[in-house]
């Protein structure tokens, strides 16, 4: 397949960053802060999930879930401008994911002491009178939980098999290395295999409430698109719909997973081949990963350290 021309593939790592150049500055610093592995094993599972293209999936499904917990929703609401900038938003996330994903372990205890900053600053009552705090380990604990499930079950349904190369129980890795990353931010009480994840979000049923319509069409077609980046991200929601836990379907107004009829099954097909087409054209490894594998003397400097 022809590469995408410069152009488009920069616009598309422009948007998803935040940054013109595709590598902010948090981006850089993967490359350059501290030595050695970070907290993950490089090119182990948790590299290998996040830095699959099925991620653009998982992260919709992942806000989906957040955001049927009130507090957690309230908290976005009243503390975050993302109905204004919804992309800044998303590349802020985009940097917890990558950071501690990729950097070393100073910049990933970095990064957490920078996001528990934010937190403590996020607090106040729902509209129901409900208070609601972002450092609350209970809260972070689900929007951990919600975040692992999204990219876990997009990574299954959507993304390149793993069972080659980290065996059959590989979705248990992925659940027990990923949980240091919630550890650092507070969160307590995690799950440490596929099977306690489940377990722990049905646990959730009796908290979560309906999402609102409003945020529902705003994750399915956010503000600012142009036309071909609006039929794209169509295509993640439609995928992102038929990939969320069936607990937390019914208050997303989604399908989920448990419904994979042959019309899901046909959708789904379509969004891999998207996904697909999109990864040949982007290349093997984003900017983050590509910043990782210099740092750890695995690859040639990335296109931006000469700019």
């Amino acid at each position: 397949m022809r590469q995408l021309p410069d152009q488009t593939r920069r616009r598309f790592r422009a948007r998803v960053s935040g940054d013109p150049t595709g590598a902010p500055a948090w981006v850089r610093n993967i490359a350059t802060v501290g030595e050695g592995p970070g907290w993950f094993e490089p090119d182990g599972v948790v590299w290998r999930v996040h830095g699959d293209i099925s991620t653009l999936v998982g992260g919709v499904a992942a806000l989906l879930g957040q955001a049927a917990h009130p507090l957690a929703l309230a908290g976005v609401q009243s503390h975050s401008a993302y109905q204004e900038d919804p992309w800044k938003r998303l590349a802020g996330t985009a940097r917890w994911l990558v950071v501690s994903t990729f950097g070393s372990a100073q910049l990933a205890e970095r990064e957490a002491m920078r996001v528990r900053t934010i937190h403590a600053r996020v607090s106040g009552a729902d509209g129901r009178g409900r208070p609601y705090a972002a450092s609350d380990p209970e809260l972070l604990r689900w929007v951990h939980l919600a975040f692992t499930d999204a990219f876990l079950a997009a990574q299954t349904a959507l993304g390149n098999d793993l069972s080659a190369r980290f065996g059959t129980r590989w979705a248990d890795a992925y659940v027990a290395e990923w949980a240091r990353s919630a550890q650092a931010l507070g969160a307590e009480d995690l799950p440490r295999s596929e099977a306690e994840l489940t377990e722990a979000l049905a646990a959730y049923d009796r908290v979560l409430e309906p999402v609102p319509a409003g945020l529902r069409a705003f994750l399915q077609a956010p503000p600012g698109l142009a036309a071909v980046e609006q039929r794209f991200y169509a295509g993640l929601a439609a995928g992102a719909a038929l990939v969320v836990s069936p607990t937390v379907a019914p208050y997303a107004g989604v399908p989920g997973r448990a419904v994979r009829g042959p019309r899901e099954q046909l959708r789904l097909r379509r969004v891999r081949w998207q996904l697909r087409a999109l990864s040949l054209a982007l290349g093997p490894y984003s900017p983050s990963e590509e910043a990782a594998r210099y740092r750890l003397g695995q690859a040639p400097a990335p296109e931006w350290a000469a700019a």
